[in-house]
C-alpha cells in the first residue's frame, strides 16, 4: 500500500467481506449493542468521532469532529505507562441509512502495518458494531515484537467491542 493509495481492503460499505489480500491476518467480529433509533443515533454518531478508539483508551490527535477520508490523525496507546504512537491514515467513510463507519491503514512508524475497520449498522431495529482487520508485521523494529503485539491487539479488540456497548448498560 503506497501512501497515494486510498482503496479499503476492509470494505466497511460491504456487509459481506469476503476479498482480501494475502498475507495479511483477517480478523472480523460482530458485537449488539442494542435496539432501537436512540442506540443507532448515538452509536453512528460515537463511531464517526473516533468513540471506538477513544473510549477504549486510545487518544486520537488532533481530535478531530469527524472522520474524513484522507484525514492523517496519530493515534497513541498506553500499554503499561508508555505511549505508543500509531500513525495512520483514513481509507473510506460509510455513512448510509443502516452502515456508518469508517477504515484506516497503518502509515510507516505503526507497529503494525494492515487497516482496520469499524462499523455501526441495522437491521431493523438492532444496532451491532463490526471491527475487522487485516494484519501483518510492522517495519523496522517492530517485526520482531510481532507475537507480542498480537497479543495487545487482541486486548484492544476486546475493548472494541465493549466500546459502544456502555451507552446500553452492558
Amino acid at each position: 500500500m503506497d501512501d497515494g493509495e486510498r482503496m479499503s481492503l476492509t470494505q466497511p460499505a460491504s456487509a459481506d467481506w469476503r476479498e482480501h489480500p494475502e498475507g495479511f491476518r483477517r480478523w472480523e467480529k460482530s458485537t449488539r449493542l442494542g435496539d432501537g433509533p436512540e442506540i443507532w443515533t448515538w452509536a453512528s454518531t460515537e463511531v464517526l468521532r473516533w468513540g471506538v478508539k477513544t473510549r477504549s483508551g486510545f487518544t486520537v490527535s488532533p481530535a478531530a469532529a469527524a472522520v474524513r477520508p484522507g484525514d492523517r490523525p496519530v493515534i497513541t496507546a498506553h500499554p503499561f505507562g508508555l505511549s505508543v504512537r500509531e500513525p495512520v491514515e483514513v481509507v473510506a467513510v460509510v455513512d448510509g441509512e443502516d452502515r456508518v463507519g469508517f477504515a484506516y491503514r497503518t502509515l510507516p512508524g505503526h507497529p503494525v502495518t494492515g487497516e482496520e475497520a469499524f462499523i455501526v449498522h441495522r437491521t431493523g431495529s438492532s444496532v451491532s458494531l463490526t471491527v475487522r482487520s487485516l494484519t501483518r508485521p510492522g517495519r523496522g523494529r517492530w517485526r520482531a515484537l510481532y507475537p507480542a503485539l498480537l497479543i495487545a491487539q487482541a486486548v484492544a479488540r476486546r475493548r472494541y467491542l465493549r466500546a459502544l456497548r456502555v451507552r446500553a448498560g452492558r
